[in-house]
């Protein structure tokens, strides 16, 4: 089955390993993303040297947007920035077209420019720009854009990269020479050039490698939420005395108009604040390069512990499966179908070991979307469209697997940890088929221990729903298996 690089194009996992490359799958995006302090923070020349293009091109766009831009044509082709899909990285982990940069984040950034960023490339705080500055003050722009935006502006690098391993370790009948658009900035004619490229190419499309020491899974290292958390560290990191005293007079006067602090309500104080002494963020950042080696061991560990699961483990379940000579057969409707995987997806974990995938040091996954990812993966070469992450106007569903209109089946994956089960149980499933047109919605869930198995079987019999044949539950509990040498 070729579900990842190294199964499509016949490259080892030690080649891959010994180049630096995360082995991507070509079914389905993977929640890794490129932090761009992770390129400042490098000992590689290389990366230091594209950090500082990137602060470069961040600095002409300044002097565009104080200049101010009356032709929209210029914002779009200076600001305006698609998703780099070729990468198979990101939020979009059933198949790889995600929402890109849009319109928001170029206005965004070109409002951000005169305003938090009036000296950006200038800083007396901190040792460096960083372009992650602009989701401190903007919400809504997390690790997902601060990742597409960093992809292109480095795409040639990225590129160069792949073409360099492709024609080492990749068949020529494998590969394409591309011309790709949008590729590297021309200063002297102030417009973004195109190159050509002799790539990897699978499903008429090229494909585009990352290095590992530049990816994270987590948020980036500077991030909005990790400032909130942290905020009542940072007056300590100012050494202006007046600004330390004025910036806590500030903020604890406003934060006592909230007798009953909510998390809203805090978040709302810190960003008044931010808003009345931007200066804080300077003072954030810096605390943040001073302790930058850690972002570079967490990455590493994280990045490590995502090719365990979504590669190694992940591929394990997939192998199992593969054991069943019916479960890659095709059903005559989408329903069955997806109930068979369903069902051969349960059999395999609870009966035939496969629940150990489930887990990373022992302890099991706590994230939806992992297992919304392994569930793409066991796809492999079904007829049906599916489509993750749909929405057709009441939210989005985890999957809708479709062939045609009139024919069309939905599931949604929950944890028995995730608070709002109850509710999403009496709801969900119902609204998403409405939306959809779909005539059948399947609910699966899943529990790692007693009490949360306890807990679910209570919601389903209060809810009436305990023997529902569309709600599913699947045991991926480890203490009442046997063990491996025993099963």
């Amino acid at each position: 089955m070729n579900l990842y690089f190294s199964d499509v194009f016949g490259v080892s996992e030690a080649v891959l390993e010994e180049y630096g490359v995360f082995n991507i799958s070509l079914l389905t995006d993977l929640p890794l993303f490129i932090d761009p302090f992770l390129l400042f923070k490098s000992d590689k020349a290389e990366y230091q040297e594209l950090h500082n293009q990137m602060i470069f091109y961040l600095r002409f766009l300044r002097a565009k947007s104080e200049d101010g831009i009356a032709d929209r044509g210029l914002i779009n082709a200076w600001y305006f920035f698609s998703e780099v899909k070729q990468n198979w990285l990101g939020f979009c982990e059933t198949a790889n077209a995600g929402r890109g940069l849009g319109r928001d984040f170029a206005d965004a950034l070109n409002a951000s420019l005169v305003s938090v960023f009036r000296n950006f490339g200038n800083e007396t705080i901190t040792r460096s720009s960083h372009i992650e500055k602009l989701c401190l003050v903007r919400s809504g722009v997390g690790r997902d854009m601060i990742s597409d935006f960093t992809t292109n502006l480095i795409k040639d690098y990225l590129l160069r990269f792949t073409e360099r391993f492709a024609l080492e370790h990749i068949r020529a009948d494998l590969r394409q020479k591309r011309a790709i658009d949008r590729c590297k900035f021309d200063y002297a004619v102030e417009r973004w050039m195109p190159g050509t490229y002799e790539l990897p190419v699978f499903g008429g499309d090229y494909v585009l490698l990352t290095p590992k020491d530049i990816l994270t899974k987590d948020e980036t290292w500077i991030n909005h939420d990790d400032m909130v958390a942290r905020f009542d560290e940072i007056p300590n990191a100012i050494d202006n005395d007046q600004l330390r005293a004025q910036l806590n007079n500030y903020f604890y006067s406003v934060l006592s108009q909230y007798p009953n602090l909510t998390k809203d309500d805090y978040h709302r104080v810190v960003s008044e604040t931010v808003s009345k002494f931007p200066a804080i963020l300077d003072y954030y950042i810096r605390i943040k390069e001073d302790t930058g080696d850690q972002a570079v061991a967490n990455s590493a560990i994280r990045v490590s512990e995502s090719h365990q699961l979504y590669v190694r483990q992940f591929g394990d379940l997939a192998s199992l499966l593969h054991q069943y000579t019916k479960f890659y057969a095709v059903p005559e409707t989408t329903r069955e179908e997806t109930r068979q995987k369903i069902e051969f997806f349960k059999d395999v974990i609870e009966h035939k070991g496969g629940h150990h995938i489930f887990y990373i040091n022992g302890e099991p996954i706590r994230k939806e979307t992992d297992v919304d990812i392994l569930f793409r993966l066991v796809w492999f070469g079904t007829p049906s469209d599916v489509s993750r992450e749909v929405d057709d106007g009441r939210g989005p569903a985890d999957f809708k697997i479709s062939r045609g209109s009139a024919d069309k089946t939905i599931v949604e994956f929950k944890l028995a940890t995730n608070p709002q089960l109850k509710r999403n149980l009496q709801n969900q499933v119902q609204i998403y088929k409405k939306a959809s047109d779909a005539k059948t919605g399947f609910k699966v869930i899943f529990f790692f221990s007693e009490s949360e198995e306890i807990k679910v079987i209570g919601i389903l019999q209060e809810l009436r729903l305990l023997n529902d044949p569309n709600v599913i539950l699947v045991d991926a509990r480890k203490d009442n298996k046997p063990s491996a040498s025993k099963a």
